[in-house]
């Protein structure tokens, strides 16, 4: 599977752009601000349905614009297949398949699969644990196709449990049978998200200490463990041991909603004690673990967007990552860059056909 083409249309800084790609490699270079991650992240709304880069779509339409409108030309099973995502202010944002519009936009996740690696990743190890279950929802949901609905349905019961005992509070009441039914609901969609999540980290752990001792030399051992409250104890058992507390605090305390992704170099922090080349070589063997991880569930070859890949690492060690993902069981691949002349002969030495974009001339 690859991206052939892309059309945008007020999207971020984009008033109008087409692309022809490579099905191999591809670069988007020029100054700072040009637009290059937007371009990535234009690609990224195409696999699923949302920015990487922004948590609300509407502020992805170009300023003075009242819409903005993606359009890209995918070849998949020898067929060519088009997606449109568009989004007008005050409207539902749209998704379409060969112009048939998709009914929930769930339907669409792990189609046409991505990764990124961008140095806003830090926030996975810098930022609160609500950080990392977003990564691990994000892969699983484009890995397995029930995790979505699982984790949907979970987190549906979770507010409402967490509306009623708001409501017992305020109104100094308590019913044991509807918080009850709430926590069945709970524990039926607990136990499948535990187990992905679980057989996830499992899948994830060689693979992240192979690519990290590749990226690093060898220097040191990466290691990734699964932190949760059902290691141990059923949702049901955690609820009720903790309802006097959560009566109190009028909201949920336990749960997998509390899980987080502990990382460690040489069993040490990798957020209190690796290095900024240290924390960006962890992340990187991270995003390549997931892609493993997506490209064995899926069946698919992901699309793989390297954003300003050269952030926090030497020339030498990019060099070497793109040679790795250019030769192995890569696809498709798209980095950025500020400096033209180093990303052409890093490129082209690696793969003469690759696709470079000037990006400050193109916008």
């Amino acid at each position: 599977m690859f991206l052939k083409e892309l059309h945008l249309q007020n999207f971020k800084s984009w008033s109008q752009a087409h692309f022809t790609f490579s099905p191999k490699l591809n670069a988007f270079v020029g100054l700072n601000g040009a637009g290059k991650t937007n371009l990535l992240d234009a690609i990224h709304y195409l696999s699923l349905t949302k920015s990487y880069f922004s948590n609300t779509d509407a502020q992805n339409i170009l300023d003075g614009a009242d819409f903005f409108s993606i359009d890209g030309t995918f070849h998949r099973k020898e067929k060519e297949e088009r997606i449109h995502c568009a989004l007008k202010k005050g409207q539902k944002k749209t998704l379409r398949k060969n112009k048939k519009e998709y009914e929930k936009l769930a339907d669409h996740i792990g189609q046409y699969p991505s990764v990124v690696i961008s140095p806003y990743d830090r926030d996975l190890i810098t930022e609160s644990s609500e950080t990392r279950r977003r990564f691990m929802d994000t892969v699983l949901s484009q890995g397995h196709s029930q995790y979505l609905f699982h984790l949907m349905r979970y987190n549906k019961a979770l507010q409402q449990r967490n509306r009623l005992l708001k409501y017992f509070a305020a109104n100094h009441t308590f019913d044991a049978l509807s918080l009850e039914a709430l926590e069945v609901q709970m524990q039926e969609h607990a136990e499948p998200l535990y187990a992905m999540r679980q057989s996830f980290c499992d899948e994830l752990q060689p693979k992240i200490t192979y690519y990290y001792q590749f990226i690093s030399l060898g220097r040191e051992e990466a290691s990734l463990t699964y932190k949760s409250q059902l290691h141990e104890t059923r949702l049901r058992d955690l609820l009720q041991e903790n309802l006097t507390k959560d009566k109190v605090n009028q909201y949920t305390g336990v749960g997998p909603h509390r899980d987080d992704l502990i990382f460690k170099l040489q069993e040490k922090s990798v957020r209190k004690f690796g290095s900024q080349g240290q924390q960006k070589s962890f992340l990187i063997a991270l995003k390549l673990a997931q892609y493993d991880f997506i490209q064995k569930k899926l069946g698919i070859t992901p699309i793989l967007l390297l954003d300003d890949i050269f952030d926090k690492l030497d020339e030498d060690r990019v060099a070497k990552l793109i040679k790795l993902v250019h030769d192995e069981e890569f696809g498709q691949i798209f980095i950025t860059d500020t400096h033209p002349e180093r990303t052409r002969a890093m490129v082209r030495e690696i793969d003469p056909q690759a696709q470079i974009f000037n990006v400050s001339e193109a916008s």
